[in-house]
């Protein structure tokens, strides 16, 4: 697979990474297997935010979890630093894994409910040899202060937090051993909106003062817009579209990437963007499709789409896109400025505005 390269040497490289289950099939001595991520190729380099993007159940979390060694790859390589991971001893790998970190997508079950903050945030440090028992206290007043909670706050269990401060720990809990690249696997999805903010804003405030780099992943266009650098899109196991954040957002070459642009909500009662929404269910992963596969869906498929797995080949704006007929499409309008009112909302808008012609008139005739 085609890798777009940064600019930079980049801190993390990932090669035709591919992740496969074995499945019960309909009797017992049956297998079937499941691919839940194909061949996907990316690099972040250092200071940079990857944004991993598609629909539920694409293997974006998966792929995450490869990265900090909570699953197994079935092919592929992954590079840290310039060394590849599988390649490793245990003792070198450990080593590794202290410097990329993760925060859970649930805040409260990533906690265990049987610790206090303090030794929750204390345990990863204590375990790799970063501070004695003496030192525990200070690092954890110091953690929690950076995140925005208090020192008071370390003899608390996490049922006694909100979903945002529970969030909060999980992420100093994460900096604990010093990390240089954090998979935030959807870590603003379960909270209210005001709350996403705060963290979103949070992660922005650390890396630039601690240098991190993120894959950052999620469904939340609008969260992916505001912290990316670049966004990679996937479609059921595969990257269909990886590239600058502004690219992608203004001007997406890749059919889905636009189905999911055109989905997101706009911020104008009424309203809806210009595109077609993306219809259907994904395939099941354990038949997935021959050729591309998003042809099923995709509203400009061909015959050719059918037969032959588009790779991913340089396109504009620098980026990459996996599509036969990228070129064809005509270009597509992103904006929210662009979207239009519904038929419903044009007629109602008509009869307020028709009440509200009546109303003048009828105050000045008196």
């Amino acid at each position: 697979m085609m890798l777009l390269k940064t600019t930079s040497e980049p801190l993390l490289r990932v090669e035709g990474l591919s992740k496969n289950f074995n499945v019960a099939g309909s009797w017992p001595w049956q297998r079937r297997k499941l691919s839940a991520v194909n061949d996907i190729s990316f690099e972040i380099a250092a200071g940079e935010t990857l944004s991993l993007v598609g629909e539920s159940g694409c293997g974006k979390s998966t792929a995450g979890r490869m990265l900090v060694g909570l699953s197994t790859p079935s092919t592929g390589r992954i590079q840290f630093e310039g060394q590849d991971i599988g390649g490793m001893s245990a003792a070198e790998r450990r080593a590794v894994r202290r410097r990329i970190q993760l925060i859970f997508q649930d805040p409260y079950g990533s906690l265990n409910p049987r610790m206090t903050v303090g030794e929750l945030i204390a345990e990863p440090a204590l375990l790799h040899g970063l501070v004695d028992r003496g030192g525990a206290r200070d690092r954890v007043a110091e953690l929690l202060n950076l995140v925005g909670l208090g020192d008071r706050h370390a003899g608390r269990y996490p049922h006694e937090f909100s979903g945002g401060q529970r969030q909060r720990i999980g992420i100093a809990r994460a900096l604990a051993v010093e990390p240089q690249l954090i998979v935030c696997d959807e870590p603003v999805s379960a909270l209210d909106v005001s709350v996403q903010a705060q963290i979103v804003n949070l992660l922005q405030s650390l890396q630039d003062r601690l240098g991190l780099s993120y894959l950052f992943i999620s469904h939340g266009l609008s969260v992916v817009r505001h912290i990316s650098n670049r966004v990679a899109v996937m479609y059921l196991g595969n990257i269909v579209e990886i590239g600058p954040k502004t690219a992608i957002f203004d001007r997406p070459l890749h059919p889905y990437t636009r189905a999911l642009l055109a989905a997101a909500p706009v911020a104008r009662p009424g309203a809806r963007r210009a595109g077609t929404p993306l219809t259907g269910d994904m395939p099941s992963p354990l038949a997935p499709p021959a050729g591309c596969r998003f042809h099923p869906r995709c509203p400009l498929a061909v015959e050719r789409c059918k037969r032959e797995v588009p790779v991913l080949s340089h396109a504009e704006g620098g980026r990459l896109v996996a599509c036969h007929r990228w070129q064809e499409i005509p270009a597509f309008q992103a904006n929210a400025s662009a979207a239009q009112h519904s038929p419903a909302t044009k007629r109602l808008l008509a009869l307020y505005r028709d009440a509200a012609t009546r109303s003048n008139s009828h105050t000045n005739a008196v």
